[in-house]
């Protein structure tokens, strides 16, 4: 029998949508107002969960100092006071669109590959990041 264990992590971020080979005009027909260039900002809620087997001895399935760590590189350094389209590389002009899909595939990778790096047993199945109380995008295994 497996178990799941989430880890919430928040952030604040600036972004906007935007496609480079696109004109201004056909981002902000297709993103509206997310293509505006002046960026806007929200301060994200992201839940981690990670599914494993309990250990008899610590009844934990991933030690939480451990995955508390990654959190900080993967996510919490990665894009707390960020432009995320500026300062996280991954996100830059020509690259992936920051949308709250997006994010949740990209922390899903990252933490899952983290984790794998670091032996741990159990592994990322599903990432939900929140931009506010009315929109959410999860990424799952």
């Amino acid at each position: 029998m497996a178990s799941f264990l989430t880890r919430r992590v928040t952030f604040a971020a600036a972004h906007r949508y935007r496609i480079a080979t696109w004109s201004d005009a056909e981002n902000e027909r297709v993103f509206g107002l997310c293509a505006r260039p002046s960026y806007h900002g929200h301060s994200y809620v992201c839940d981690v969960t990670v599914r494993g087997e309990i250990d008899d001895t610590t009844g934990m399935i991933v030690d939480l100092g451990v995955l508390d760590r990654i959190l900080d590189v993967e996510v919490k350094q990665r894009f707390d006071h960020r432009n995320i389209n500026v300062d996280v590389v991954e996100f830059g002009e020509g690259k992936l669109v920051p949308t709250g899909e997006n994010l949740a595939r990209f922390i899903h990778e990252r933490v899952g590959s983290a984790m794998r790096a670091g032996g741990a047993s159990a592994r990322v199945v599903r990432v939900t990041v929140a931009e506010d109380a009315t929109l959410s995008a999860s990424y799952e295994e």
